[in-house]
């Protein structure tokens, strides 16, 4: 038994021998998703689009509640549309899919297939908002983009990928604004409690912003290697693209206004960073409250009478207490499919056999720390709903821990360099000057992920940058990122 645990996680590289390659291995052997014959574009599995599903099924109910309707903009985008916002098309070009021919025919004009939607939403609401009695405009899609990657690799960076993006408009800046902050709580509250993920709030700084946009908002978390990956942005567009593509509306006493704008978004990415912030060299470990099976009952000597009938009422006793659950009832040894389980990062796995069913009790083995519990049946749904609860709270404080022990306040240049080379944040004062900011990125390759909120809520005062020695302005969390 013990050698059939070993050969099946013998493919999946030690995290410590190679990150990347340990990534890939648990994608793969997780079945998540799979390579397809266009570079750069994967194979989303049913357990990694279960995961997505359950992603967006969290964030769609969070929309709706706050007003947010979805709809569907065209995958084609002529390119004198896609031109007409300067900065934006600066910032996408290196990255975008043209057509040229449709059937026999040359195009008369490229058609550029969509990397974001701000042009496509921008000019449908030129069309549609007239007065202020129009707004806000609060539209959401859920669809698929294209940007031509360099590099690629499964969730992380692929050149299609799924994604929701939110577009928005209002009649004054500060609308605009709060709706921007509101989409970002909303996906704090996606990272924090659905996917166990502690992140880091803050703006982006001016090199960073997205193309068009006034203000870029994000969530930074840190990976198991120490490397930060942004795993959403809100962006509050002002009214760029309003002035762009003359969106106007009467106001309140009658004059013609811009609208202001805002776009938000988060990707299959996340999928991702799920893997790197909590998964280990047994294979993937998912938070009770996305994974897709939550519970794996796994019959022991199940040829045995009694045995499989009683894991099948188990089955529907814990399927009708509204957990997903699974049996494997197949012909396998139990000790290939304990580690299959474990494989697949199902949270907890319920052992049944003879012995337990004479002593009414399963046992229960959680995922996350390998410890094995003696449950009754008597009052198992709530048992089994605090174990749930308690390796969700688990894999946070986990991933909380090891993130604050990678995080790092300094006003000292060596310091700074340590720290990113190490790998985690690296927290110092900054004057706000682009160039320096770009004489880090070229001395360490570190980036300047975000201006948090929290280190940011007072001046900075008397405080001196370390990379140029300038008068400090902001507090930067610094890293090295996906």
């Amino acid at each position: 038994m013990k050698k059939v645990s070993q050969d099946f996680v013998k493919d999946i590289t030690k995290r410590e021998v190679d990150f990347a390659q340990w990534y890939t291995d648990v994608v793969r052997k997780a079945e998540l998703a799979d390579y397809s014959s266009v570079k750069g574009c994967m194979i989303i599995r049913p357990t990694g689009y279960a995961l997505w599903e359950n992603i967006q099924r969290f964030l769609d109910t969070r929309f709706k509640e706050t007003g947010h309707e979805n709809v569907c903009m065209p995958l084609l985008i002529p390119e004198s549309l896609l031109m007409r916002e300067a900065e934006h098309v600066e910032g996408f070009a290196p990255e975008v899919a043209w057509v040229t021919q449709g059937g026999q025919n040359q195009l008369a004009e490229k058609l550029a297939i969509r990397p974001t939607s701000e042009v496509l939403f921008a000019e449908h609401y030129k069309n549609i908002i007239q007065s202020y009695r129009d707004l806000p405009k609060l539209y959401n899609q859920w669809v698929n983009v294209v940007r031509w990657e360099k590099t690629t690799r499964p969730f992380l960076r692929t050149t299609e990928f799924l994604w929701q993006e939110g577009h928005t408009c209002h009649e004054t800046i500060e609308d605009a604004e709060a709706e921007t902050l509101r989409m970002l709580e909303i996906y704090a509250e996606a990272c924090e409690e659905l996917l166990a993920i502690p992140v880091v709030r803050g703006v982006k700084t001016a090199n960073e912003r997205f193309a068009g946009a006034a203000n870029t908002y994000t969530l930074e978390t840190l990976m198991y290697d120490g490397k930060a990956l942004q795993i959403a942005t809100s962006h509050n567009l002002g009214n760029n693209f309003a002035k762009a593509f003359d969106i106007k509306f009467t106001d309140r006493n009658g004059e013609l206004q811009y609208v202001y704008q805002t776009s938000w978004g988060m990707t299959t990415r996340t999928i991702g960073g799920l893997i790197m912030v909590h998964s280990d060299d047994r294979g993937l470990v998912l938070p009770p409250r996305v994974a897709p099976t939550q519970l794996i009952i796994v019959p022991i000597a199940q040829n045995k009478p009694g045995v499989l009938d009683f894991a099948y009422q188990l089955q529907d006793q814990l399927k009708e207490a509204d957990f997903r659950v699974k049996l494997d009832d197949s012909d396998k040894q139990p000790g290939w499919k304990f580690n299959e389980s474990e494989m697949k990062g199902i949270p907890i796995r319920i052992e049944v056999g003879p012995r337990d069913i004479s002593q009414n009790q399963v046992i229960a083995v959680r995922r996350d720390t390998g410890e094995k519990i003696s449950l009754s049946l008597e009052n198992l749904d709530v048992k089994i709903a605090e174990l749930l609860e308690e390796i969700q709270r688990n894999l946070f404080e986990s991933a909380k821990k090891r993130a604050d022990a990678k995080t790092e306040y300094t006003e000292d240049r060596e310091v700074f360099n340590q720290r990113i080379k190490q790998g985690g944040f690296a927290v110092t004062p900054w004057c706000e000057d682009g160039a320096c900011e770009e004489k880090v990125k070229e001395d360490t390759t570190a980036t300047a992920r975000c201006m948090s909120f929290e280190n940011n809520k007072e001046p900075v005062e008397s405080k001196v940058c370390p990379h140029c020695g300038k008068e400090a302005t902001k507090i930067v969390h610094w890293a090295r990122a996906y």
